[in-house]
């Protein structure tokens, strides 16, 4: 069982400990911080500039209206006037006051003669012209044909002469006038009339050959002299509107117009009129909510009228007609020329709100990839407290955030802010703001590198904004579109908040939002607080299951939540591994201490309990193999026991498996096999609790650059459960044992210590707290003597109630720290035992070492062979030889006696005699491995 004075922090307990830990961390970057919350300030500030700069051009360029001297109270002084009337460049005079708009003369649209088509009176072939002269076709159909024949007929008068006429705009309304140009959206300039790019026609039954008629506008801003030619129109019946349907929306069909009397006589008057808008150009209907859009003017009046007047004719008399004399566009006055960036809030206000997310994005990957939050979870700091105090860091970060944007928009009067009800407001950036939050936790668990994840980050900022102004816009303003897949379409969140700021933009330009008018049925926000508020839950849920599953540590099972759900600390039971035939160990007896050791720990796998601290029950790690090559077994069932006090060592050559090993009992990587206990926890299902007992010197020093050796002894004191003075004495003397204490560098940020103060740190952090079982991966790497010598005294201390895995490469601290040790060579222990019994049973033997010239060397072997029969010889290059005699065959004195005999011989430059060295015996063992 776990020894019972350990007592685990608890939650708040490690809660305070981050919450102050990310307090001192934030003061340190006081710049970001500013600059964070100062972008909303920023933003308006640009905002006002820019529209202001804008104003000020925009005045610049004055007035574009033209200006006269007109007598105007008929007394014969002149005053100057300016308006549009006195304009030369009408395109340029959008501005302009109009007080009395012009009357323009109705006209009929007729289709381009470059595309015109026409049906034969007398066939039914269709024929077709490009000259501006051909026939045009309107079609007509009826219950009553003769009727029908009559008034297509009568629709069409004959030319009268209005030359001289007293009133010109009457006598143009007596006949059919027509033209090929569109009308443009207002009616200020009818360009048919005042372009001499523009054609007129006048439509009659049968022309004349070379028939025109030309007529003088004198009220226009200038005068106006046009020549209108004649077009004949063809009438040529159908006897159903089905076949008109069919004529009508064949390909590259153009009419005129088609008419259906249906069920009219002399007493009722019923038509259908059709025309082809496309005829028109650019044709747009307004833009789907109603709330904006541009309609296209059509002249279709005039196609009413003449059938108008082709019935009130045919009932009373050729004389009798209803005239229409003209249209005219309402006045306006002076408008002035501004260009107002509040259409684009929508878009705009998207990517400001949206790069918060980016913060909790990049912060979130930022730990992972530094591996500061698997580092604090190996320290003992649960999910639970992490995910609390990081929640609550971005959500507060994104309050004051957003409170700072409706403040100052309002402040510099943006409707968008000012108008809208607050507590709408509220309620809407309160919810998103948690939904983006969760958001960010869900997709960093798919990272680990923070330059990717800005990449991507920036990609979804600007991505959903122009999607939102371009795309979804569009869609939210096309009343036919599918509400079902708009509702599909916000479950994104970026498109939630674009539909939020769209909606609040649109009731601005009234008199705002309010919450009676959220009642609406175009108005979206109940859907969208609805949407948003279950959707927060969702993903903040999926964010903390794939956290689990993807970035905690090893990861754990997918099915994880349905395993001891909601259950308490409890001692697992200790059993054998299975071990199937396909994985089984071969154990050679040709080694009886791994033979050994493997039994131990059977042993005590039966035993009820046990004061060993660390169980190592057939760990076996196996990499697939990727690209075709074969699978990487890095450990090949390990089996190892420690009790407490004792620092077992792993000595082995690089790619041993050292490492592989290391991380699967701190919870980095997860066993393919077998398993450990620590202090009787399993390590495959209880590692949460087992890192409450557990520190930590990783390879790397994995530290908070921006703060001091004191405050992360401080912090990691805390998730032990260490406080008030406790903490204090704790801390100061982890510093004061690795010489981190005096000349203040204890309070100097941890990213200005060197190397070997970094390194002495981590081995501070991980024996903080009093940990039952620690793990040092190479701890005296960079550390120079003085500082590796001090660091073997502080391991020695420790070591004494805690058990102690350490990996090295060098053979001094294996042989001065280390109670027993172990050559790890391609996966697997080769030998196990204290360094005394490694050498007494690998080194059995003197290494003889002489040098001479080249010429002597066969001499000196000569001699060794004489000396010891057995003896081997193990290295030799110019001249220098080394030979491994067995101790049983030679004695010192007769090596003695033999070199001085040697040197009487020939010239020996330099010779010796050891004893094997550890470093001699873990050469050996890995050779032989």
């Amino acid at each position: 069982m776990a020894d019972a004075s350990l007592r685990p922090a608890s939650s708040w307990t490690q809660a305070d400990a981050l919450f102050r830990k990310n307090l001192t961390y934030q003061k340190r970057k006081p710049c970001s911080n500013c600059i964070l919350i100062c972008v909303p300030v920023i933003v308006f500030a640009m905002l006002a500039t820019i529209q202001h700069y804008i104003d000020s051009e925009m005045s610049k360029i004055g007035s574009t209206c033209g200006c006269a001297s007109v007598d105007i109270n008929g007394d014969g002084r002149r005053e100057k006037v300016c308006g549009l009337q006195y304009t030369k460049d009408w395109d340029d005079a959008e501005d302009c006051p109009f007080l009395s708009p012009l009357k323009w003369p109705p006209l009929l649209h007729i289709p381009p003669g470059f595309v015109r088509e026409y049906r034969s009176n007398s066939t039914t072939y269709t024929e077709s012209c490009v000259h501006p002269k051909c026939p045009v076709t309107m079609l007509i159909t009826g219950n009553n044909k003769s009727l029908a024949k009559i008034l297509a007929g009568s629709m069409f008068t004959s030319p009268i002469d209005i030359h001289g006429s007293s009133n010109i705009m009457d006598s143009l309304a007596k006949i059919v006038l027509g033209t090929e140009r569109a009308l443009e959206p207002d009616l200020f300039i009818d360009y048919a009339f005042t372009s001499d790019a523009s054609s007129l026609f006048y439509v009659q039954s049968k022309c004349r050959p070379n028939s025109t008629l030309s007529f003088f506008l004198p009220d226009s801003f200038i005068p106006i002299e046009k020549e209108a030619i004649c077009v004949e129109a063809l009438t040529p019946w159908h006897s159903s509107s089905s076949e008109i349907n069919e004529e009508i929306y064949k390909e590259n069909s153009q009419i005129l117009a088609a008419y259906d009397f249906l069920n009219s006589d002399r007493k009722i008057f019923n038509v259908s009129i059709w025309y082809d808008p496309m005829n028109y150009g650019d044709f747009t209907v307004g833009a789907g909510s109603g709330r904006s859009g541009e309609t296209t003017l059509l002249r279709v009046p005039c196609l009413v009228n003449m059938v108008s007047n082709a019935y009130i004719q045919i009932m009373h008399g050729l004389g009798k007609k209803v005239l229409f004399e003209f249209v005219k566009e309402m006045p306006k006055p002076a408008t002035r020329r501004n260009f107002d960036i509040s259409s684009y809030y929508p878009l705009f206000f998207t990517w400001v709100i949206l790069l918060l997310f980016l913060v909790a994005f990049t912060s979130v990957v930022y730990e992972k990839q530094q591996k500061l939050r698997i580092m604090m979870k190996m320290h003992g700091l649960h999910d639970g407290p992490y995910w609390l105090i990081s929640y609550l860091y971005f959500l507060t970060i994104s309050l004051i955030y957003m409170l700072l944007i409706v403040i100052c928009g309002s402040f510099t009067g943006l409707k968008m802010f000012k108008l809208n009800d607050y507590s709408i407001q509220f309620v809407f950036y309160f919810i998103y703001i948690n939904l983006q939050i969760s958001v960010a936790f869900l997709v960093a668990a798919f990272f680990s590198h923070v330059r990717t994840a800005t990449v991507v980050g920036y990609i979804y900022i600007f991505g959903t904004g122009l999607l939102g102004g371009f795309l979804f816009q569009g869609i939210l303003e096309d009343l036919s579109f599918p509400r079902t897949w708009l509702i599909a379409l916000e479950l994104y969140p970026g498109f939630s908040l674009y539909r939020g700021l769209y909606e609040f933009s649109e009731y601005a330009a009234g008199e705002g939002m309010q919450w009676e008018n959220l009642n609406d049925v175009r108005n979206g926000m109940i859907e969208l607080f609805f949407i948003m508020f279950v959707e927060w839950f969702v993903v903040l849920f999926v964010a903390y299951y794939m956290d689990q599953c993807l970035s905690s540590g090893s990861g754990k099972n997918p099915l994880f939540c349905l395993q001891n759900f909601g259950k308490k600390r409890q001692a697992s039971v200790r059993k054998r591994s299975l071990r199937t035939q396909g994985s089984k160990v071969v154990v050679n007896m040709d080694k009886p201490d791994i033979h050994q050791e493997r039994e131990k720990v059977e042993q005590l796998l039966l035993e009820p309990s046990t004061n060993h601290t660390i169980i190592c029950d057939d760990l076996k790690k196996v990499y697939p193999g990727r690209d075709g090559n074969p699978d990487k077994i890095a450990v090949r069932g390990l089996s190892l026991a420690l009790p407490p006090g004792e620092c077992f060592g792993m000595l082995g050559p690089n790619g041993a498996g050292k490492t592989s090993f290391i991380s699967m009992m701190i919870g980095l990587t997860k066993p393919t096999s077998g398993t450990a206990y620590v202090w009787d926890l399993n390590l495959q299902t209880q590692i949460d609790w087992i890192y409450t007992s557990m520190g930590v010197c990783p390879q790397d020093d994995f530290l908070w650059e921006s703060l001091t050796g004191r405050e992360h002894l401080l912090f990691y004191g805390r998730l032990k459960n260490l406080k008030g003075s406790a903490l204090k004495k704790a801390v100061n003397e982890s510093l004061k044992s690795v010489n981190l204490f005096n000349d203040g560098i204890a309070d100097k940020h941890a990213g200005k210590y060197s190397g070997g103060m970094k390194r002495r740190l981590s081995v501070a952090i991980s024996l903080i707290g009093n940990p039952k079982v620690v793990y040092m991966d190479e701890p005296s790497t960079g550390l120079d003597p003085a500082s590796r010598r001090n660091l073997w005294n502080i391991i020695k201390c420790a070591k004494q109630d805690r058990a102690i895995i350490l990996t090295t490469h060098s053979m001094e601290e294996a042989e001065a720290l280390c109670d027993r040790l172990g050559v790890f060579v391609d996966g697997s222990f080769q030998c196990i035992g204290t360094p005394r019994e490694l050498k007494a049973r690998y080194g059995g033997s003197y290494v003889f070492t002489m040098t001479t010239s080249l010429d002597h060397e066969q001499q000196v072997a000569n001699m060794v062979q004489q000396l010891s029969p057995n003896a081997e010889r193990i290295y030799y290059t110019s001249g220098t030889q080394k030979f491994e005699m067995p101790k049983n065959e030679v004695r010192i004195a007769d090596v003695f006696d033999a070199v001085e005999t040697a040197k009487s011989r020939f010239p020996v430059f330099a010779w010796g005699l050891s004893d094997t060295t550890l470093e001699d015996v873990f050469i050996k063992v890995a050779n032989g491995a």
